[in-house]
């Protein structure tokens, strides 16, 4: 039988005073008249759980009609009934033994409901009877069970009147008085549900106590029972932007949807704590949570107690309180408040005084007053939250609209109650959303950063690090939350890299300048501009961190480093009321849509129940239809819905074909578990009729693959919930835990320079590095960062450098050739930073340098040693007697110089980070070993200085002037990963590496912006289908498709079997967009882009296909032994082989290009250094063949203006080789090295750029600037003709295949050199040069 979803009803228990007590103490009291009634025990009276009907026939195989997947047990209640004497009612009828046993035996509730403690948690204060009407009283509880999982119940307390069995009736001919003194008894009607829909279900009990006011005794369990059957039948809404309603009359019940599966339903006010208490006690309360203390609130109202804790749990959010929660204790449970561990409880405040002598180290919380002081002292002696964060949260806590009066001053009276209802929850809506945003804000304040001392790889939180960079004043508060299982939770969340609201909002928060610099410079060092206006502590504060971006929404990423953003102060000014509370962090607002349920059928009868379900799958339907595909997050909603429709009404196979529909509209709210408990539950016969209907046969099948890779991930289920804290090593670690432990430690990551620093280390010594050695080399590479972190460079100096850099090292005071002071070596210069009144003096840019050497000075009769240094363009070298240091600095120094040239001739910056961290592990090394070895040792870690001596990796003066940059997606991983694939869109660069994992670059800056992960599959090929749309052809048969506006990936396309290898983009005959996607076993699918169907799909004969192009009227289909030329309709027009010199041999095609307007096919072959060039209309043999020097195989081949590009890999070094090639002449123009690996990629951005991407032991990204040849016939030559504007630096480059008319019009006769246009119309350029290039120069 099949797991059923969650309705709005768990069960329905009425609970209240046993019949004859209530009965013998009413004949009593209108005896003696007694006024004081002690109080009575409660106890459950009825339960009503779905399901409230049942197919008659067939009933084995009915899933049932009742939203309501738990199991049942039998009720407690037939035993406490058994043997009791045939009760009298409230109206004075009897029932027999006979049939309260009949009764009793239908009762069950759900297995996981426990009734025993239930009747005190609905009458907390005890049962007392009245002798007057007394007014209705809500409250609401939590249940919590041993697995963490809540239930919440809302609980309604009204009175009714005590009728004896003899009043009101005749007996022995005369009738009892009913005017005698009335007795009034509590009954309370408890409504639990798995959701906390507080406000929904207080609406439906009132509108319950409508019907039962005027209500008969008689019919008093059976309208509950009615009722608690119409709310079964409540489907609960799907996470996103629908909600849904219904009418209990005389209202109508909205019940609001989560925002997305990991957020919580949020049905409760939640500014109600702001009404309880200050700002400042509200964040002290929000600190002892997060330090996980033992609170109890207090409060005369039971109502208030568990809204107020409910709410500041969710001012927590996406963090969870992971201890004992019961915010409402009867006053028989209050030994609870003796349990040992931390845990959040609420009492009635008549209690206060006796908690808080009788038990220690509580923190009291008077919601009544707003106060809270500890069981020990009025006083809390806890850490504070960071005051930064305080501040920014007070300040914009001071800016919501709380009272909505406010709201009503300009509208007049209404007069429609379910119209003044909807405009307050709107409002509600709004404000609680402000406070979500700002409660999200301050738990992202308190923990930003933390992803930065996280390693992944080895799921190691480093937090002493953490902690260091705090600052001092919150390290208290820190030092205990970091020890908290609801921070190990959150840890365990960022480990897993969850996408939740507070990875967003961090996202969107984040200052860009780091985020950009991480992808160049060293991450763990803030800038001098940040860092040296005040020292190390003002970096560290948080207010400096946080000042500058809250309430900005995210800058333009050209703008230059020290532009600082004005964010809102911490003192409130006076015209923040006017803003927004939360203006900077809101998310994309989606517009809300409220789907009507139909009005309720007679519930008890299965007939109307399935009229019921079939009303609302039609209203569903029509929703559908009247839905643009382009709002696919609504289409989403609907099919959802009416997949839990067609579930609870037995339609398994339409439940089945509703989900289905979720992979091309939203497939984040795919229910796994209820889609996985459907197909398990299937008859034979439904699963014939399902394999009959390929969408569904294809999800089964994907179902049981899933199912698989679950049970084989189970085993790695402990490792995805562990984190570890780094710890120094306790025992000698050889090569391979060294590694381990340094990356652990966040030192380094590359595994090459841990292996050279583990050489270093182990000099003179057997290869193990002792726990001593390493505690020392740790130590001291922290004190050495922490000391360059507290320099504090004057203005007068930071006016002279880069707002970026950053002084990594600094000397002793040395006497140098330019003065005394000390050096400082930044990752761009070395400068000394004068004695006595500090000042600046250049002493040499690395790229300036020519010489590097240790040299002695003249001291007395001594000689000192020194660092010389000779720089370019200057007469006279700079000297600096370092003593001791000197050979320390020249390793130093010579490294840094190294890795600046390397960085300059390959356009890659990270050789210049790479180059640093090597210095300062030098530095490291030596102050650990203290011995004469100590510089031998060193230098094992002067890589790029011996790569520099050993083999001069002189750039090919081509590749230099046309390489502009290089960047590494794989920075902070431990070994490279291959780029797969390469795509530009307007403004974004689009990679993908090995694991489905996709990382997005801003083209301006090409800094990263972005990184999700689709899938856990090797992407083949990915296409900008629209302004919205990128779609990835996975490895796993999935198309993904991600939104470029929103970054997510919550589409997929399901319906290839095998893996997506091509994609492609076209318009049909009618101007529609059409996308073509191939898959490796021979599939061709054509989709219609805006409704995501497929429009047709056939399959090709031939091995492993490979790729699709889309040419007029044709498809161009490449597989590893052929190319095919097929008809729209998919009948093979032409085969194209491969070519005779090939066949036989391992050569296979790896990629074609075509070139429509020259009707030419380009072909490349993964094993094969030559290019086949073939006539689109003769497929008999290529016409043409260019043959590339020194190439072992072609990978890849892109377009770009006349030229064409092809990627491949050199057969002499093995490394990678980009050919140019010109596509009139088919003569190879240019051979570009830039990549240690086979190229892989290429994509072109907007014709100005390409950029190519390599293999795995490369795994860099090369960009390199276009340019344009003119061809020359007559001539032999290529020209290049370069146009400079004026005023401006860059040169461009003429587009023309006729050089002639341009020589006529921009040369006079005679002239060869600085040419000048002729007069003419008003263009502001001036020909700068012109240059004859042989071919191949």
């Amino acid at each position: 039988m099949a797991d059923l979803p969650s309705g709005l009803l768990e069960a329905c228990v009425v609970i209240g005073a046993p019949i004859d007590k209530l009965r013998d103490l009413h004949q009593n009291h209108q005896q003696t008249k007694l006024n004081d009634h002690s109080a009575l025990e409660a106890e459950v009276l009825h339960v009503h759980a779905p399901p409230f009907v049942t197919k008659e026939t067939n009933s084995s195989q009915a899933i049932g009609p009742a939203f309501s997947r738990v199991q049942r047990r039998k009720s407690f209640i037939k035993k406490k009934r058994r043997d009791r004497a045939p009760e009298p009612l409230l109206n004075g009828d009897t029932a027999s033994r006979a049939e309260v046993s009949s009764a009793t035996e239908d009762i069950s509730v759900p297995k996981d409901l426990d009734l025993i403690a239930l009747p005190q948690l609905c009458f907390p204060g005890g049962l007392q009877l009245a002798t007057e009407q007394r007014e209705d009283s809500y409250h609401f509880l939590v249940f919590t069970d041993l697995f963490g999982n809540r239930t919440h119940a809302v609980v309604v307390q009204y009175y009714r009147a005590v009728q004896s069995c003899h009043e009101g009736v005749v007996h022995n001919g005369h009738r009892w008085n009913s005017s005698k003194a009335c007795l009034y008894a509590p009954f309370a009607v408890c409504v639990i549900s798995k959701f906390p829909y507080y406000n929904a279900l207080r609406d439906c009990l009132s509108c319950l106590l409508v019907q039962l006011r005027p209500a008969r005794q008689t019919d008093f369990e059976e309208t509950i029972k009615e009722f608690s059957a119409k709310l079964s039948l409540v489907p609960l809404p799907p996470p996103g932007q629908l909600h849904v309603s219904f009418s209990l009359r005389p209202l109508h019940v909205v019940l609001p949807s989560r925002d997305d599966q990991d957020s919580p339903v949020i049905d409760i006010d939640l500014h109600l704590p702001f009404l309880c208490f200050t700002h400042a006690a509200l964040l002290q309360v929000l600190s002892c949570l997060l330090q996980e203390q033992r609170l109890v609130f207090f409060s005369s109202d039971w109502a208030r107690l568990t809204l107020v804790a409910e709410c500041v749990l969710l001012y927590l959010q996406p963090l969870s309180w992971q201890h004992p929660y019961v915010p409402v204790l009867a006053r028989g449970m209050l030994d609870f408040l003796m349990a040992p561990t931390a845990f959040l409880m609420g009492c009635h405040i008549n209690h206060f005084e006796e908690v808080a002598a009788e038990t220690e180290d509580l923190i009291l919380v008077n919601v009544d007053d707003g106060s809270i002081q500890s069981s020990w002292s009025e006083s809390i002696d806890l850490p504070y939250i960071p005051l930064a964060a305080a501040e920014c949260f007070m300040s914009r806590a001071e800016a919501l609209q709380l009272h909505y009066d406010l709201e009503l001053c300009h509208l007049g009276a209404g007069t429609d109650a379910n119209t003044l209802r909807c405009q307050r929850r709107d409002w509600q809506r709004r404000l609680n959303t402000q406070i979500q945003n700002i409660a999200l804000e301050l738990v992202v304040n308190i923990f930003r950063g933390v992803q930065d001392f996280l390693n992944h790889e080895h799921r190691v939180f480093n937090s002493e690090e953490f902690l260091r960079t705090r600052e001092p004043a919150d390290q208290g508060f820190y030092k205990k939350v970091l020890d908290t299982h609801i921070f190990h939770s959150f840890l365990r969340d960022r480990l897993n890299r969850k996408q939740d609201t507070f990875s967003r909002m961090e996202q969107k928060t984040r200052n860009n300048a780091p985020r950009n610099r991480a992808m160049t410079e060293s991450p763990r060092r803030p800038p001098m501009s940040e860092l040296s206006r005040s020292g190390y502590n003002s970096y560290t504060n948080p207010s400096d961190r946080l000042s500058k971006r809250l309430g900005a929404s995210l800058p333009n990423l050209e703008q230059s480093a020290n532009d600082t953003v004005t964010g809102i102060s911490c003192s409130r000014p006076a015209s923040l009321r006017k803003m927004t509370p939360d203006i900077g962090l809101k998310f994309l607002q989606k517009t809300v849509k409220v789907f009507r349920l139909p009005e309720f059928p007679p519930p008890l009868a299965y007939h109307y129940v399935q009229n019921y379900y079939s009303d609302m799958v039609a209203s569903l339907g029509k929703a559908i239809s009247a839905t643009p595909p382009e709002e696919s997050a609504l289409l989403a909603r609907y099919h959802y819905l009416r997949g839990l429709v067609n579930t609870v009404s037995n339609k398994r196979l339409d439940a089945l074909e509703d989900f289905q529909s979720l992979y091309k509209t939203d497939s984040d709210i795919f229910p796994s578990q209820m889609v996985k408990s459907l197909v398990d539950s299937m008859p034979e016969s439904e699963r014939l009729q399902a394999d009959r209907r390929p969408e569904l046969k294809r999800l089964i099948s994907r179902v049981k693959r899933d199912q698989e890779r679950e049970r084989a991930r189970h085993g790695n289920s402990h490792e995805e919930g562990a984190v570890k804290r780094f710890q120094l090593p306790k025992k000698y670690m050889p090569l391979e835990e060294f590694v381990k432990c340094v990356q652990e430690s966040g030192i380094v990551k590359d595994q090459g320079t841990i292996h050279r620093l583990f050489d270093a280390l182990t000099v003179g010594h057997q290869k193990q590095v002792g726990p001593d050695l390493f505690r020392v080399f740790y130590t001291i590479w922290k004190e050495t960062e922490a000391e360059a972190q507290e320099v504090c460079l004057p203005a007068s100096v930071l006016e002279h450098i880069e707002p970026s850099e950053c002084v990594f090292k600094l000397s002793t005071s040395v006497k140098t050739s330019r003065g005394v002071g000390k050096i400082a070596m930044t990752q761009r210069r070395l400068f000394l930073l004068t004695d006595g009144r500090p000042g600046y003096v250049e002493v040499a840019q690395y790229r300036d340098l020519e010489e590097v050497k240790v040299s002695s000075a003249p001291f007395l009769l001594l000689r000192i040693p020194s660092l010389k240094l000779r720089v370019r363009g200057r007469k006279e070298a700079f000297e600096a007697n370092l003593k001791t240091e000197t050979d320390l600095w020249n390793l130093m120094v010579k490294e840094m110089w190294a890795g600046r040239n390397m960085a300059d001739q390959h356009k890659d910056p990270q050789y210049m980070q790479q180059a640093l961290t090597n210095a300062l592990l030098m530095d490291a090394v030596v102050g650990s070993l203290q011995n004469s070895k100590a510089i031998y040792a060193a230098s094992k870690l002067a890589h790029f200085d011996r790569i520099k001596m050993e083999v001069p990796m002189m750039v090919p003066k081509t590749t230099a002037e046309t390489l502009k940059h290089k960047i590494n997606p794989s920075l902070e991983l431990a070994a490279p990963q291959p780029v797969d694939v390469l795509l530009y869109t307007p403004g974004q660069l689009w990679v993908s590496v090995s694991g489905g994992k996709v990382m997005v670059f801003d083209a301006s800056s090409w800094s990263l912006t972005h990184t999700c992960h689709v899938g856990n599959a090797r992407l083949n090929c990915m296409l900008g289908v629209d302004k919205d749309q990128v779609w990835m052809g996975s490895e796993d048969s999935v198309i993904y498709i991600i939104s470029m506006v929103a970054m997510v990936c919550n589409r997929q396309l399901t319906e290839h079997r095998a893996e997506v290898t091509g994609l492609a983009l076209d318009t049909d005959k009618y101007s529609q967009k059409v996308a073509y996607s191939c898959s490796v076993e021979g599939t061709v699918m054509v989709w219609d882009v805006s409704t995501l169907q497929v429009k047709r799909h056939f399959r090709l004969s031939c091995d492993r296909l490979l790729s699709v192009h889309s040419w007029s009227s044709t498809l161009w289909c490449s597989s590893r032994d052929s190319v095919m030329e097929v008809w729209r309709n998919g009948s093979l027009k032409h085969r194209l082989n491969l070519p005779e010199q090939q066949k036989g041999s391992t050569a296979t095609f790896s990629s074609i290009l075509l070139l429509p307007e020259r009707e030419e096919l380009w072909s490349a072959c993964i094993d094969s250094g030559e290019v086949c060039i073939w006539h689109m209309k003769d497929h008999t043999k290529p016409f043409h063949r260019v043959t590339l020097q020194d190439c072992t195989g072609c990978y890849c081949m892109i377009k770009v203006k006349n030229q064409v590009w092809v990627g491949g890999v050199g057969r002499s070094s093995a490394k990678g080789k980009i050919y140019i090639l010109d596509t009139e002449r088919h003569q190879v123009m240019k051979e570009l090295h830039g990549h240690c690996d086979k190229v892989t990629a290429l994509c072109s951005a907007e014709d100005r750029y390409v950029l190519s991407g390599a293999g795995k032991h490369d795994g860099k990204i090369a960009i390199w600037k276009c340019f344009e040849p003119i061809a020359c016939a007559k001539e032999g030559f290529f020209f290049m003709i370069a146009i400079k504007l004026k005023g401006c630096d860059d040169l461009n480059i003429l587009n023309t295949t006729r050089p002639s008319q341009w020589l006529r019009r921009l040369t006079r006769p005679g002239t060869s050199s600085g040419l000048k246009l002729l007069p003419g119309p008003k263009i502001n350029v001036s020909v700068t040069f012109m240059k004859l290039l042989r071919p191949f120069d």
